[in-house]
C-alpha cells in the first residue's frame, strides 16, 4: 500500500468504483447459468455452494453502489455496457480471465476459482489490468486514503445518506450490509467484500462468518467453497490453503447437472426458443432497472429486485429444458416501454407488486359508514412516506403492507392478469333520469356499496330524479365509487362528469377495519406485465389481496375472504438461502 496512488481524484474514484459494481454484477450471469443447471435434489450442497456465492455477489454489489454514493457518484446499472456477449473478459480485469456462461461442472470450477484467486502475499495494488479482485480494491482502498488525506473526509464523502442501502434493506447472508458515510465504514465495506472472497487476514480460508446452511459451521471464503466441490472434501479447523480440504466428503452427482450449450447464442427469430431467450432477457433487464432505481433514491426496491430474479429460474430451466440457455442481452428501455422516463406511472410487474414511478402520494383513505354499515363517505388520513420510485404489494402477504417487502417471490405468487378489457363506452349500461344518465361497468365493480345506499340502490333512484335533491343525492354517490364502474353525464351521449380528484394512489380500507383496493385517481396510466396500457380513467382500483378475478384491477374478492392488512406470517425472504436455492 505504500506506492503512489493512482486513483488521485474524486472523478477517478468514481470511475473505479463505478467499475467495481462492473465487476461484481459481470459474476452474476456465469454463478447464475452454474445454479440453474444444478439439480438442487441430487445435487444439494454444490448447489448451496454455488447459491451461496451468488447472494454474497449480490451483497458485493450493493457495496459497491453504496460506496460509490457515499463519494457523490451515480450507479449505473440498466446500461448496454453491463451485458456484453459471453464470453467476455471481467471489466478492466486481467485480460486472459474470460467469464463463460456453462452449467456446472469441471470448466465452471476453473473459471470460478481463477476469479476469486486470492492475491499473492505483498502483492502491489492495481487499479486496472488487476491479476485478482483483491488488488483491484486494495487500489481503490488507496486512492480513499489519499483523497482523504488530501482533501478531508467530509470532501471525499459527500454523497446523501438517504441513498445507502443498508440492512433492513438488504438480508440475505451472514455477511454485513454496511452503509457508508466515512473513511471507516468505507474500509469495513471493501473489507467485507475481499474477506469473503479470499478469506480473512489474507492468509486464512475462513471468511470470519457463520455458515449460512450450516451455523454451526464457520464459513470459507469463495475461493475455498470452490475448492471444496473441486476437491471433494470441507475444510474444517486446522486447515490451510497449503493443506487443501481435510474435512467430510462433498459428493458431486453429474447426472444432476442439466446440459446446456456454452455460451448460448440467440436462437432463430420467431422461434419458441427465441421468445423465451428474450422473455428472460426482458426479466433480467427489469432487475437492472430496479437495481438502478434502487442504488438511486429508492432503496426499498432492492426487495423487489431480488423478488423479480425468482423469475429467472423457471425461464432459465425452460430453456435448458429445450436444449438452450439464456443469453444475457441487452433489452434497451424503449424496447420495453414501462421502463422509460420518469412521468407518473404505474407498472404492473409480472407476478410482482405495482411500482409507482414519477413520486405519486400515497395516502390512506377509510369508509365512513353509518350505524347500519351503510357506505357515507371517504375520509383521507395523513400521506405516507414514500421514494420518488415505490412498489405496492399486490399479493396481499407483504409483511410491510401496502409496500411490497419481496414475500410474492417465496410464496409463488401468480399474478396473472386476465384480458385487456374494452373501452369503458363499449361496456357500459345506461340508465337515463331527468337531467341524469347513469353509466355503469359491472366488470368494474369493487362492492365498495355506495351505489346501495340507505334505502334504494341508484337504478330505484333514476325513477325519481325530477326531484333535484334525489339528483343531487346520486351524483355524489357516483363520485364516491371509488372503481368508477358508476359514471354520470346530464343527457345520454353527452360528456361525462367526474369529480376533481388529484393525481394519487389511496389505500382503502372499508368498514370494521377490512382491507380493500388501491385507489388510483387523476388519470395515472396504469401499464400491464405485458406492456399493454390499461384504459387510462379518472379513478380506477387496483387489486391488493392477490384473489381478484380481474387482476390486475380489484372484483371486490377481498371482502368474500376477510382481506386484513395485519402483517402476514414470518417467512423467508427472498434472498436468504432458501430462495437462492427454491
Amino acid at each position: 500500500m505504500s506506492r503512489e496512488a493512482r486513483i488521485d481524484t474524486l472523478g477517478s474514484l468514481r470511475e473505479h468504483l463505478q467499475w467495481a459494481i462492473e465487476l461484481e454484477h459481470a459474476t452474476l450471469p456465469p454463478y447464475l447459468c452454474a445454479l440453474y443447471s444444478l439439480d438442487p435434489e441430487r445435487n444439494p450442497e454444490a448447489a448451496n455452494i454455488v447459491s451461496s456465492v451468488f447472494a454474497e455477489e449480490m451483497l458485493h454489489l450493493a457495496l459497491a453502489a453504496n460506496l460509490l454514493n457515499a463519494v457523490g457518484g451515480r450507479p449505473l446499472l440498466d446500461s448496454p455496457r453491463m451485458l456484453p456477449p459471453h464470453p467476455r473478459r471481467l471489466p478492466h480485469g486481467d485480460r486472459s480471465l474470460e467469464l463463460s456462461l456453462v452449467p456446472f461442472g469441471a470448466e465452471a470450477l476453473e473459471m470460478f476459482l481463477r476469479l476469486e484467486r486470492p492475491a499473492p502475499p505483498g502483492a502491489a495494488p492495481e487499479d486496472d489490468d488487476y491479476e485478482t479482485i483483491g488488488q483491484f480494491y486494495a487500489a481503490i482502498e488507496q486512492g480513499l486514503r489519499h483523497l482523504c488525506d488530501r482533501l478531508g473526509e467530509r470532501a471525499v464523502f459527500s454523497g446523501d445518506p438517504a441513498r445507502q442501502v443498508h440492512a433492513g434493506h438488504f438480508r440475505h447472508t451472514a455477511g454485513r450490509l454496511v452503509a457508508v458515510h466515512d473513511l471507516k465504514s468505507a474500509l469495513a465495506a471493501l473489507e467485507e467484500i475481499v474477506e469473503q472472497g479470499e478469506g480473512n487476514s489474507h492468509g486464512e480460508v475462513w471468511d470470519g462468518d457463520k455458515d449460512v446452511f450450516h451455523p454451526e459451521r464457520d464459513e470459507v471464503a469463495h475461493y475455498y467453497r470452490f475448492q471444496e466441490l473441486k476437491s471433494g472434501r470441507r475444510y474444517r479447523r486446522g486447515d490451510t490453503p497449503e493443506s487443501g480440504p481435510t474435512g467430510e466428503p462433498i459428493t458431486v452427482d453429474p447426472a444432476g447437472v442439466r446440459p446446456m450449450p456454452p455460451n448460448p447464442r440467440p436462437a432463430e427469430p420467431g422461434s419458441p426458443v427465441r421468445r423465451a431467450q428474450e422473455e428472460f432477457d426482458h426479466t433480467y433487464c427489469a432487475v437492472l432497472h430496479l437495481l438502478e432505481r434502487a442504488f438511486n433514491g429508492s432503496p426499498r426496491l432492492l426487495a423487489v429486485a431480488t423478488g423479480t430474479m425468482y423469475a429467472l429460474k423457471a425461464q432459465a430451466l425452460a430453456l435448458m429444458e429445450a436444449g438452450a440457455g439464456p443469453v444475457f442481452g441487452y433489452v434497451a428501455p424503449e424496447r420495453r416501454g414501462w421502463s422509460t422516463g420518469d412521468e407518473r406511472r404505474i407498472v404492473v410487474l409480472r407476478d410482482g407488486p405495482y411500482v409507482v414511478y414519477g413520486g405519486v402520494p400515497l395516502r390512506r383513505k377509510r369508509k365512513i359508514v353509518s350505524s347500519g354499515n351503510d357506505a357515507l363517505t371517504w375520509k383521507t388520513g395523513e400521506p405516507l412516506e414514500t421514494e420518488d420510485t415505490y412498489a405496492l404489494c399486490r399479493c396481499g402477504h407483504s409483511g410491510s403492507k401496502p409496500f411490497c417487502d419481496g414475500t410474492h417471490a417465496v410464496i409463488g405468487f401468480d399474478g396473472t392478469e386476465s384480458q385487456v378489457m374494452r373501452p369503458y363506452r363499449e361496456l357500459q349500461h345506461v340508465h337515463d333520469g331527468v337531467g341524469i344518465s347513469a353509466q355503469r361497468v359491472g366488470e368494474l365493480c369493487v362492492h365498495a356499496a355506495f351505489c346501495i345506499g340507505r334505502t334504494r340502490p341508484i337504478a330505484a333512484m333514476l325513477a325519481d330524479t325530477a326531484d333535484s335533491d334525489v339528483r343531487s343525492n346520486i351524483m355524489g354517490r357516483i363520485d364516491h365509487c371509488p372503481s368508477g364502474s358508476y359514471s354520470y353525464a346530464l343527457e345520454r351521449g353527452g360528456e361525462t362528469i367526474e369529480a376533481d380528484l388529484p393525481q394519487a394512489v389511496s389505500v382503502l380500507e372499508e368498514e370494521n377495519g377490512l382491507a380493500s383496493a388501491l385507489w388510483v385517481t387523476g388519470k395515472v396510466p396504469v401499464v400491464r406485465s405485458d406492456g399493454l396500457p390499461l384504459e387510462t380513467r379518472n379513478r380506477m382500483t387496483l387489486c391488493r389481496c392477490g384473489h381478484s378475478g380481474n387482476k390486475p384491477l380489484c372484483d371486490g374478492t377481498h371482502r368474500e375472504i376477510g382481506f386484513r392488512e395485519e402483517p402476514a406470517p414470518a417467512t423467508t425472504n427472498p434472498t436468504t438461502k432458501e430462495g437462492t436455492t427454491s
